[in-house]
C-alpha cells in the first residue's frame, strides 16, 4: 500500500509540473533598430505589446527590444534568415527584403512613388498589399509579413548648410547596403557611402559622411540634430514599414494564439496610421524652436527627373504591380 500511495504521489507531482509547463506564458522577442520614446514605430511596437497580451491574457507576452540592441536591421534579418532564434518579431523597412529576393518588396522603396500618406494608406489597405506581405513565404524565407506601417517621408539632412539640390553635389551621404537608395544618391549626384545605422551618429561627428536621411521622428530621437543640423524637406520616399515574424515562433503558437498575433498586428498598424502625421508635425515643430534649419523644397520636379534611371533599373519585372500602386493615388 505504501507503494502505491509513493507511487501516486509521483504521478501527482508530474501532472502538476505538465500543467505548470503548460501555464508558462510564451515570449516573444520583438527586435525594433530606433528608440521605442518619441518614435512612430515604438508607438507601434508598444500597441503590438499590449494587445497581443490583452488578447492572450498574458499567455503570450512581448519583449521589445529596441534603440538597435539586436543590432541593424540587415543583422536582424541574416541571423534569423540565417536560422538564428534571437528574434521573433521584427519591424522592418519594408523594402529591407528586397536583398533576400523579394521583388515586390523594392517598389515600396523606389523614390517619389508614394504622392502622400492617403495613397499608401489606400496601398497598404489593398489585396495587393496582402500579395506583397505573403511574399516571403511564396520564394520560401522562414518569415511573414503580418501587418503595414509608416513613419512618415524621409528627408535628407547634413553637417553644413545646404540650400538645393545643387548643394547635395559630391557630398558623403550615409546608405544602407541597399541599391535603390545608392542609386538615388547616386542620381542626385552625391556620394553613397555605406554606413551601419547604429554607426551613424558617430559618422556625421566625425566626418566619415556629409549626410543622411531618415523619416523626420527617428532623425530627432537619435539625436542627430546635434551633429547634422540642416533637415531638407524632400520627402524621397515614405518610410513603409512591416512587422514580420519567424516561422519558428509562428509555429510554436497554436492556432488561437496565431489569431491573436495577426489581429495585434493589424491593431498597431492602426495605431501607426493614427499617430504618424500628428506625431511628425509635432516633431517638426519641436526641431524648429530648437534652432534646426529647416529646408523647404517647393518643386521636386528636377529630384523626380534625377531619379528615373534607379527607379527604371529596379522595377524588377514588377511592372504590374508598380502601375497598381501607382493607379491608386
Amino acid at each position: 500500500m505504501k507503494k502505491l500511495a509513493a507511487l501516486f504521489m509521483v504521478l501527482a507531482m508530474l501532472l502538476c509540473c505538465t500543467a505548470a509547463l503548460a501555464d508558462d506564458p510564451i515570449t516573444l522577442t520583438y527586435a525594433e533598430v530606433n528608440p521605442v520614446e518619441g518614435t512612430i514605430v515604438g508607438e507601434m511596437a508598444k500597441a503590438f505589446k499590449s494587445k497581443l497580451e490583452e488578447l492572450s491574457g498574458g499567455s503570450v507576452l512581448v519583449d521589445i527590444q529596441a534603440s538597435g540592441v539586436l543590432g541593424s536591421e540587415d543583422q536582424i534579418l541574416d541571423n534569423l534568415l540565417g536560422g538564428g532564434t534571437v528574434t521573433d518579431v521584427a519591424r522592418i523597412s519594408a523594402f529591407a527584403l528586397s536583398q533576400y529576393g523579394c521583388t515586390k518588396a523594392t517598389l515600396l522603396s523606389l523614390p517619389y512613388v508614394f504622392e502622400n500618406r492617403d495613397h499608401f494608406w489606400k496601398f497598404a489597405d489593398s489585396d495587393l498589399a496582402k500579395e506583397f506581405l505573403n511574399e516571403p513565404q511564396t520564394i520560401g524565407l522562414p518569415l511573414r509579413g503580418l501587418a503595414y506601417g509608416e513613419e512618415g517621408f524621409r528627408h535628407f539632412f547634413f553637417k553644413n548648410e545646404v540650400k538645393d539640390i545643387n548643394s547635395l553635389k559630391g557630398l558623403k551621404i550615409r546608405v544602407s547596403s541597399d541599391p535603390v537608395m545608392t542609386g538615388l544618391v547616386t542620381g542626385l549626384g552625391a556620394s553613397a557611402t555605406t554606413v551601419p545605422f547604429t554607426e551613424l551618429y558617430s559618422a556625421l561627428q566625425t566626418g566619415v559622411v556629409d549626410a543622411a536621411e531618415q523619416p523626420t521622428a527617428n532623425y530627432k530621437s537619435n539625436a542627430f540634430p546635434e551633429v547634422a543640423p540642416y533637415f531638407m524637406m524632400d520627402g524621397h520616399t515614405l518610410g513603409a514599414v512591416q512587422l514580420i515574424i519567424t516561422d519558428a515562433a509562428f509555429n510554436k503558437l497554436t492556432a488561437e494564439q496565431q489569431g491573436w498575433v495577426q489581429e495585434a498586428a493589424t491593431y498597431a498598424s492602426q495605431v501607426c496610421r493614427q499617430v504618424s502625421e500628428t506625431k511628425e508635425a509635432e516633431v517638426l515643430e519641436q526641431l524648429k524652436s530648437e534652432g534646426v534649419h529647416i529646408i523647404e523644397v517647393p518643386d521636386k520636379t528636377p529630384w523626380i527627373e534625377a531619379v528615373q534611371d534607379v527607379l527604371k533599373a529596379n522595377i524588377n519585372g514588377e511592372d504590374a504591380a508598380l502601375e497598381q500602386i501607382l493607379a491608386m493615388k
